[in-house]
Formats: C-alpha cells, sequence, structure tokens
C-alpha cells in the first residue's frame, strides 16, 4: 500500500488519510437528533452538543465540519435558532465535569489509525466553562409568520471546509452548538486530520 500511495498523485490530504490520520465523528444518530442549548434550547457555553477534545501533544487540522438543523415549531415572530463551531484555545484535556455522550472517532481509512482525542456529545449538564477564543463558522436563522397564518423558516444549515485548515495544537477543544429560541434539534459530522505536534 505504501508503494501505491507513493505512486498515486493524491493530494497531501488524501495521502494523510491514506496514512492514518484522518477521523471521523457522528453528533447524533440515524434518526434521532440532540437537542440544541444543552437540551435549554438557547446556546449555552458550558453544554456543548459536540467536543473534540485535543489533549497535550495532539494537533488536529479541521477537515469539513457539517451541521444540519431540523426546522423547529415556531412560538412567536422572529423566533431565531443559530448553529456555532468554536474552539477553546485553552483548554486542558477533556474539560468536561459532567458525563455526557461518548462518541467514536472513526477512521476515514478503515482499519489504520487511533484517535488520540477525545469525542463527547450531548452535554445536557455544566461542564467546566470553555474560553471561546476562535470562532470558525456561524449560521442563523429566523422564522417569520405572515398574517398568523403562515411560517416560513430559512433552511439552517452549516458547512465548514476551509482553504487554509487551522492548526489546532493540544491541550484545546473544538466544540459544536446549536439551539435558538425555540427547541432545535440537530446532526453533525466532524472530520479532521490528526498528528503528533513533534512530528510537525
Amino acid at each position: 500500500m505504501a508503494t501505491l500511495v507513493k505512486k498515486i498523485p493524491f493530494n497531501w490530504k488524501q495521502r494523510s488519510a491514506l496514512e492514518g490520520r484522518g477521523f471521523h465523528v457522528d453528533i447524533g444518530a440515524f434518526s434521532t437528533p440532540i437537542r440544541g442549548g444543552g437540551a435549554g434550547d438557547v446556546l449555552d457555553q458550558d453544554r456543548p452538543e459536540g467536543c473534540i477534545s485535543v489533549p497535550t501533544g495532539t494537533t488536529i487540522l479541521p477537515l469539513r465540519i457539517t451541521a444540519q438543523c431540523l426546522l423547529p415549531l415556531v412560538a412567536t415572530d422572529n423566533d431565531e435558532a443559530e448553529i456555532l463551531v468554536a474552539v477553546d484555545i485553552l483548554a486542558v484535556n477533556v474539560p468536561h465535569a459532567t458525563a455526557p455522550t461518548s462518541e467514536t472517532a472513526l477512521k476515514m481509512f478503515m482499519g489504520v489509525g487511533t484517535s488520540l482525542c477525545t469525542c463527547t456529545s450531548a452535554h445536557t449538564a455544566n461542564s467546566t466553562m470553555p474560553t471561546l477564543g476562535m470562532e470558525l463558522a456561524r449560521a442563523h436563522t429566523n422564522a417569520e409568520i405572515v398574517s398568523g397564518v403562515n411560517t416560513f423558516w430559512n433552511r439552517l444549515e452549516l458547512l465548514y471546509a476551509p482553504k487554509v485548515l487551522p492548526v489546532l495544537v493540544g491541550p484545546c477543544a473544538l466544540y459544536l452548538y446549536w439551539g435558538g429560541t425555540v427547541a432545535t434539534y440537530g446532526f453533525a459530522q466532524v472530520e479532521w486530520l490528526e498528528f503528533l505536534t513533534t512530528d510537525l
């Protein structure tokens, strides 16, 4: 396989995945979404819907982050819902005081490599308060009620696929949030390349 990888003109991202450095995690599963706002609806900084915790000695490069929220029920005109992806650049490894749902980092090249990161979702109780020192992406929508009968939502989705990849050096943590003034449910998929910091 190593010889094949060298012969085929893959770009460096694909080569990294073939070397077992690419990982993927799902937030929410099949038809079961995660309720936003740490199940309290409005975005809650210490109750993220998803987290990739990067330990000391490890560095990740986010390749692609997607999130899809179901259109919420409207209570009043101008109800809003949003998605946020941010980084705590000062985090210690696994900065959680609670027991969220553990998620499995899947190998983008099946059978090669094991992630050193800790992946979690559905933080429904307060964790150690993160310092969101870097916001990577955001999406937002408002509801509009027309004549008290018809309600309009714009689609609430987010795609973050940077041309220049941020270099997130552990200890740090990548957080995903969604929520709004009404109950907002969603899913997300996160992909990254992972390196030992000393190898960079």
